[in-house]
């Protein structure tokens, strides 16, 4: 796991955040670094969701925000339930932010 010169709980609120944010928009546009560090997490989070019961929803409610755990459980779990893995897909785009040259990707789910 990277650290993102970040202490331990700053960086778990830094990817709480991230998957929040990636689930409530479907499509976010991050560096590649970050959507590499957060695709495992939130694709086990979707694992999670599939079983459909309520100690999953409970689990997801303690490691996200509520909204976006009932819009992971409700809304994009049932779209996956014949899928075995491989949630997101990570597109890499061709420019680097100008003021500190990071290459850019954007992670999505796969429809």
């Amino acid at each position: 796991m990277r650290k993102f010169h970040r202490k331990r709980g700053s960086r778990i609120s830094f990817f709480k955040s991230l998957a929040n944010n990636l689930i409530m928009k479907e499509k976010i546009e991050t560096t590649v670094i970050r959507a590499k560090e957060i695709r495992p997490m939130v694709e086990r989070l979707v694992t999670i969701a599939k079983k459909q019961q309520l100690a999953s929803l409970r689990s997801l409610l303690e490691k996200l925000p509520a909204q976006s755990a009932k819009k992971l459980y409700f809304d994009i779990a049932p779209r996956y339930q014949a899928r075995a893995g491989g949630y997101l897909r990570i597109t890499k785009g061709g420019k680097a932010r100008k003021r500190d040259a990071t290459y850019l990707a954007t992670i999505e789910f796969i429809k």
